[in-house]
């Protein structure tokens, strides 16, 4: 098996399986729910996580934008050309649904491929791990950005500010976005690493916890209230609202503190191909 092989079955993978984590909050959602219509709701999603796996077809019709985050020493040209090469092949066998346009004409690739799609991160590591998520648009246009302080919130440059913009974020998205959703949120930074930072949080496991103590507790927290706003699945009531809450912070400028919140669909389509002395393992 050549690296564009391996690429493009992270590909199939990553767009027809569902990763266990999400696949069992979302089973426990189910269970938790006490109206007919939020657990036929969760039930229809579990049989279509089901039926995607089972036949090997992408669980939406949004095959969404790749994103990928390499970490790699050296060689990122040669990974760079092995990604774009399999989202070629991957369009067509998988098959992903040709995602990328030309921002000023509206025409279409065809094959997922154009200027800096798919997206594609670097880092350095003492092997060479890429993460990919097939990030939906739904999802992706219900992400917002604060500065705190945010006068219409009352929110203030501490983690009350903080919980104040992530609970405004969930509250806006209302059912857009295919809730139950799971939100990222990236503190700190400037514009750009803020955002950044909170898609980053979307590729962590609903069910690990956080290294920061204060932001633990701020995700336990969140999804707790969050969840009692009564949005539930679809939009259309429920107990689940949110799978999660992930957050991260990085430093800032004095006059700068900027709070993104991203979201996932229910279908958190993420998953990982780790080389290990020339051997391809997904994770």
């Amino acid at each position: 098996m050549t690296l564009v092989d391996a690429i493009v079955e992270l590909y199939r993978k990553t767009a027809t399986e569902l990763p266990e984590d999400v696949s069992r909050a979302i089973a426990s959602a189910r269970d938790n729910e006490d109206s007919e219509v939020s657990r036929s709701i969760m039930q229809t999603i579990i049989d279509n996580i089901s039926l995607a796996r089972e036949k090997s077809l992408p669980l939406c019709q949004d095959t969404g934008t790749p994103i990928f985050y390499v970490e790699c020493d050296g060689n990122e040209d040669s990974i760079r050309e092995a990604i774009i090469e399999a989202t070629r092949i991957a369009t067509k066998k998988v098959p992903l649904r040709p995602n990328c346009v030309d921002s000023l004409t509206g025409k279409n690739t065809g094959d997922n491929a154009g200027l800096n799609m798919p997206v594609i991160k670097f880092s350095k590591g003492s092997r060479t791990v890429i993460s990919l998520m097939l990030k939906g648009g739904g999802s992706e246009n219900i992400g917002m950005q604060y500065k705190l302080p945010d006068a219409r919130l009352n929110a203030g440059r501490d983690l009350e500010g903080v919980k104040k913009c992530i609970a405004d974020a969930v509250y806006a998205a209302q059912g857009k976005g295919c809730p139950p959703t799971i939100a990222g949120v990236g503190i700190g930074g400037v514009r750009d690493t803020s955002y950044e930072l909170s898609k980053k949080q979307l590729f962590r496991r609903l069910d690990d916890r956080n290294d920061n103590e204060d932001l633990d507790r701020l995700e336990k927290e969140m999804t707790e209230k969050l969840n009692s706003l009564g949005i539930g699945p679809s939009g259309l009531g429920g107990k689940t609202t949110l799978l999660g809450v992930k957050a991260g912070a990085i430093d800032r400028h004095p006059a700068c503190f900027f709070v993104s919140v991203s979201f996932s669909c229910w279908a958190c389509r993420r998953h990982k191909l780790i080389i290990d002395n020339g051997e391809y393992k997904y994770d």
